[in-house]
């Protein structure tokens, strides 16, 4: 569809959805494209098994594109193989960023501390525009109480030529803690160390109480996002350097080695 027709589409379907639980937000959005065109994209981070137990129990069989940055948590590896064994995944497709960027841009592996925004580009953005090519539309785990840019989140947006779809941005922390108890899902390892937002090492921090979820990334640092969520034709896909060699891997769960 074209950009016109994206945002068209994703207003109707965010009034339509507007009262809908998230469960029926992540079905309508297996019928909004064709199949094979939609894909989950996740951190599998804190609060991530509350969406992608909600996803496994419309489609197990959906595409969840993960982002390996190379800067990982290895808790956070450990979590995904661990998730993606308890709802049987059967496609989770890792995405890591081009070992000829990283050689031009970041040679010395001190990039987050000089550039974060450039570093975020080359290990996140540009690998996700192109996992993100052969899709439609998109499904991710945002919500409105982690603050900052995310207090108006629509449950469906446009991003350029696709939809993307918010299933839990009006769901409250209360919402999520009531997802892991009645289905007594596992935590990130971190957060029983204080982490609420967990993302690379280099700029996760602990977050103090009262503070919101994401505060504890990047802190001090004025930025709040990675990249990944401002629209795509401002992501943008990155210079022939940043892209040469994104390199992906599959992994199915009835296959799995636990890594990291």
């Amino acid at each position: 569809m074209t950009e016109q027709e994206a945002q068209a589409t994703a207003a109707a379907l965010d009034r339509d959805l507007a009262d809908t639980a998230p469960a029926d937000v992540i079905a309508a959005a297996t019928r909004a494209v064709a199949p094979g065109r939609l894909a989950v994209v996740s951190s599998f981070g804190a609060e991530t098994a509350a969406l992608l137990k909600l996803v496994a129990e419309v489609d197990r069989a959906l595409p969840v594109l993960f982002l390996d940055t190379g800067w990982l948590f290895p808790e956070t590896l450990a979590y995904r193989d661990a998730l993606a064994s308890l709802f049987d995944l059967t496609d989770i497709r890792v995405y890591t960023p081009s070992t000829c960027a990283l050689a031009e841009r970041d040679p010395d592996s001190d990039l987050w501390s000089r550039d974060p925004d450039a570093c975020c580009h080359i290990r996140k953005v540009v690998p996700l525009t192109e996992a993100l090519r052969p899709f439609d539309a998109w499904i991710n785990g945002r919500k409105r109480y982690h603050g900052h840019q995310r207090q108006r989140l629509p449950l469906v947006e446009s991003d350029g030529e696709r939809l993307k779809f918010n299933p839990l941005a009006h769901s409250s922390r209360q919402d999520i803690e009531r997802i892991f108890a009645a289905h007594v899902l596992p935590r990130h390892p971190l957060e029983a160390h204080g982490f609420s937002s967990i993302g690379c090492m280099p700029c996760t921090s602990r977050t103090l109480p009262g503070e919101d979820p994401r505060t504890g990334r990047w802190r001090g640092r004025g930025k709040t996002e990675c990249g990944i969520h401002v629209r795509s034709e401002t992501r943008g896909s990155g210079t022939s350097a940043d892209n040469n060699e994104t390199r992906a891997e599959t992994i199915r769960a009835s296959a799995h080695q636990p890594t990291g």
